[in-house]
């Protein structure tokens, strides 16, 4: 995974929808299955804005503008479907998200606007990573295993998560969808 790099007075984070249990955990222990070493580190979730890097003195502001952004929408329904894959661009293989694309569309343009507006790299495409760079043999097995994996679950919050110097994605502030 490319990280960006931060200075000492920094601190990198993201945003992203939680798989809730007990999806989440089959899907982590999966990831670990097919030798993925990010598994341990990061939870399952649908990712609403990458690693991002911003001056820690921001992180109320961050803050204010996420609960803005929470408030605008209501809560969802996330249906998770089968596998998909952005080979040969990126050595990665995800669950398809089939229903709530929309609603996670709509979402992460209105995260990634104001204090957190940066360009993208790739088109966003709502999903759950479950391996990553991993040799086509490990993505073809994650491939084919959860290939008939279906989970549906509400979304009433999305997450703040901290990237710490051990490498673990933690979760640092849920943001209730709806102001709630």
């Amino acid at each position: 995974m490319k990280l960006p790099g931060k200075a000492d007075d920094e601190v990198r984070f993201g945003v992203a929808i939680a798989v809730p249990e007990p999806h989440g955990a089959v899907l982590q222990e999966a990831r670990a299955s097919f030798g993925d070493p990010l598994a341990a580190l990061i939870p399952p979730h649908v990712t609403l804005l990458g690693p991002t890097v911003r001056p820690i003195v921001a992180r109320p502001e961050v803050h204010d503008h996420l609960d803005a952004v929470a408030a605008k929408h209501e809560p969802f329904t996330i249906h998770l479907r089968g596998t998909g894959t952005f080979r040969p661009v990126s050595p990665v293989v995800f669950v398809q998200v089939v229903a709530g694309i929309a609603s996670c569309e709509q979402l992460e343009a209105d995260v990634r606007s104001g204090i957190l507006a940066e360009p993208r790299e790739f088109n966003y495409h709502p999903h759950v990573t479950v391996a990553h760079e991993l040799d086509d043999d490990a993505l073809d097995h994650a491939f084919d295993s959860l290939a008939d994996f279906e989970a549906s679950f509400e979304v009433p919050a999305f997450w703040l998560f901290d990237h710490g110097e051990d490498g673990l994605w933690r979760p640092v502030r849920e943001f209730r969808l709806g102001g709630g």
